[in-house]
């Protein structure tokens, strides 16, 4: 699973001798994660402290068998910790959870001389899924509030039956501004295009694209990437054999991928001066292509000095044209 900038940390503070099911309840929340794919978790022993019942734990000499402090840390996205974290509150019974927004800057599980080669499933993102029947107001909502640029429709079992974009909301439900711009609306605007929604009675599969271009979560990055260059897409679905929603993967993360497998160095910081020259301004070292270069050779250009920019030239260096990672 891919996670790269705004997740979130969950802390739980327990007992050594705190048990679930008659097992240390560390290890239960551990093994717990695990099989729901959570992306990674720690557990630390305390030297003391004490918690809602103001006893103090310590590993004194004088005291090895006391019941120490142990901390189980959890980070992980946004929509994963939320899914997860009321069967975590229920499997605590005596003890302190905490959470708080962080930045992962980079988690993976080490770099490969081909990042094209590995598998989706190492890079998908957790998926919110709605109903076929959810009204396009719910719809909106949850794509305003998550941050989200697709939901994908699934039925009862979690089967993907269609997803809903940004150009389905603008093309079929009549949205007054792309999920980019809704922030732009006014208050009175906002209202009306709610209104007018609410009015409208579409659902979701009224407005959904079906049937959804999928990968599967086995499948290789460059599978993925040229089913999307395919189709003029700039996400896919992920779902299992039996066609269930496992996770999302978008073009960003492929250009994440192939940075980090790089292993390349931060691009200097740059102040621009005013009234300077074209010239001072300019990147010399700008990554060019030729009007034939495979689509994994563009990619790595594109990554080549992390500006998202390529030049396109001819055998004689002349600029035919520019590829940018929304190409």
């Amino acid at each position: 699973m891919q996670i790269q900038g705004k997740a979130y940390r969950v802390c739980i503070y327990i007992g050594e001798g705190d048990r679930h099911r008659g097992r240390p309840l560390y290890m239960a929340l551990v093994e717990f994660l695990r099989q729901e794919g959570a992306s990674g978790a720690t557990v630390s022993r305390g030297l003391a402290g004490f918690g809602a019942h103001s006893r103090i734990h310590t590993a004194t000499v004088l005291a090895l068998s006391t019941d120490l402090p142990v901390i189980v840390e959890w980070i992980d996205a946004v929509e994963q910790v939320e899914r997860l974290l009321p069967q975590i509150r229920a499997m605590v019974d005596d003890g302190l959870i905490t959470l708080e927004e962080v930045q992962v800057v980079q988690y993976g599980a080490g770099r490969r001389p081909d990042p094209l080669s590995q598998p989706v499933g190492d890079l998908m993102h957790s998926a919110t899924t709605v109903a076929a029947d959810a009204s396009v107001e719910e719809v909106l909502n949850l794509l305003l509030e998550r941050g989200y640029r697709c939901l994908p429709v699934a039925d009862g079992e979690e089967r993907l039956v269609g997803i809903i974009t940004a150009g389905d909301l603008l093309e079929r439900a009549g949205l007054r501004a792309r999920l980019g711009l809704q922030e732009a609306l006014s208050g009175e605007e906002m209202r009306a295009q709610l209104l007018a929604l609410q009015r409208s009675g579409l659902r979701a599969r009224d407005i959904m694209t079906h049937p959804a271009i999928t990968v599967e979560a086995g499948d290789t990055l460059r599978t993925a990437v040229a089913r999307m260059q395919e189709f003029g897409l700039k996400r896919l679905p992920v779902v299992d054999e039996e066609h269930r929603v496992v996770g999302l993967f978008s073009r960003i993360d492929v250009l994440r991928a192939v940075e980090y497998h790089r292993g390349g160095q931060e691009p200097e910081a740059f102040a621009p001066l005013q009234g300077a020259s074209v010239a001072e301004l300019m990147v010399p070292d700008a990554p060019v292509v030729s009007p034939g270069a495979k689509l994994a050779q563009v990619l790595e250009a594109l990554e080549a000095n992390r500006r998202r920019r390529v030049i396109v030239v001819d055998d004689r260096r002349r600029v035919l044209g520019i590829i940018t990672d929304g190409d």
